[in-house]
């Protein structure tokens, strides 16, 4: 089954900074799901602006359009239920859907001073306390993952829609190197390792957009 997958890049947008385009692609890609993505760059009269608000990523299946990374993952793993992107233990799913929404809405302290930026090493900036208490929280979901040793390293045991949700985080950690407890650390080079992952970051490595909002370290291109 044939999904295509919009995202747009640039302006915030591309695969260094686009969290919600990368989550989406995650799932897919490492699920071995076919997709076809396209850079896309909207204007005021595109059709799928008017179908989707603009918003990125979004996936095209026929005659539906489907503009949010959470409603996206619920209908990817409707569609490919072999591929087990949610916990088959309904009290699992119900805590794998939990920290998705926790994830999708929250976190802004975090998300605000530590923007994701994949290639960036930048050890130790935009740390403040009220993003330390979003690192530990986020810590405490990744170490929570030991109570399914011996299923899998992943946060449920095998590699799902939760792993995709937490896949940003890990490379903003990358980038800005907090300190993270022993079993988080793991967690976090788990995902590191993932081919998805590094097929990304490079990428990544070849873009060169100039986003100021994100990159107040970095001079702007003459």
């Amino acid at each position: 089954m044939a999904r295509k997958l919009y995202e747009l890049v640039g302006a915030e947008e591309d695969r260094r900074f686009s969290p919600y385009c990368w989550r989406t692609r995650m799932a897919l890609a490492h699920k071995g799901l076919d997709a076809e993505t396209v850079p896309w760059r909207f204007t005021d009269d595109d059709p799928v602006v008017k179908s989707c608000a603009g918003r990125v990523p979004v996936l095209i299946d026929g005659d539906l359009t489907i503009w949010d990374s959470l409603a996206i993952a619920e209908y990817i793993a409707e569609n490919f239920a072999d591929k087990l992107l949610w916990p088959s233990d309904r009290k699992q799913r119900a805590e794998a859907r939990s920290i998705c929404a926790e994830m999708h809405a929250g976190f802004q302290a975090l998300r605000s001073a530590m923007p994701m930026n994949v290639g960036a090493r930048l050890p130790a900036r935009g740390w403040n306390i009220e993003v330390q208490k979003d690192i530990t929280r986020i810590a405490a979901i990744w170490g929570a993952r030991s109570r399914f040793a011996g299923t899998g390293p992943f946060l449920f045991g095998r590699f799902g829609v939760a792993d995709a949700y937490f896949a940003p985080v890990v490379w903003r950690f990358n980038t800005y190197e907090p300190d993270l407890p022993g079993q988080a650390a793991e967690y976090m080079r788990t995902m590191l390792k993932l081919p998805a992952m590094q097929a990304w970051a490079a990428e990544a490595a070849h873009e060169d957009e100039f986003v100021a909002d994100d990159e107040p370290y970095r001079a702007a291109p003459a």
